[in-house]
């Protein structure tokens, strides 16, 4: 029953990080021991905490959570939007890394 219970939580922690976000400003977070992650809309802080805990081993020190905007965009004279997002920025503790290049 126990490994049932555990399974579950590994695939509700894969839904809440979804991609690493890899901008400008997201890859000088990095100096200061930052990584940030696209999130689902209705994601917590504290699950997203549990979550980059579990799946990449490491220890969370804060998560901060925005919700970008999306923006509205011309396609061939027809107006489109994109859809909003919430970004994670996850500071880790010092000596702890994540490597976003590669899968978990």
């Amino acid at each position: 029953m126990a490994k049932a219970k555990k399974a579950e939580a590994a695939e509700w922690m894969y839904e809440i990080i979804r991609t690493p976000h890899v901008t400008e400003k997201a890859t000088m977070g990095s100096a200061n021991a930052q990584v940030t992650f696209k999130v689902p809309l209705e994601a917590t802080k504290p699950r997203i905490k549990e979550a980059v805990e579990t799946l990449f081993g490491v220890k969370v020190k804060a998560v901060n959570t925005l919700i970008q905007k999306g923006k509205t965009k011309r396609f061939r004279g027809q107006k489109g939007r994109r859809g909003d997002f919430k970004k994670a920025v996850v500071t880790l503790e010092s000596g702890q890394t994540i490597d976003t290049g590669t899968g978990i």
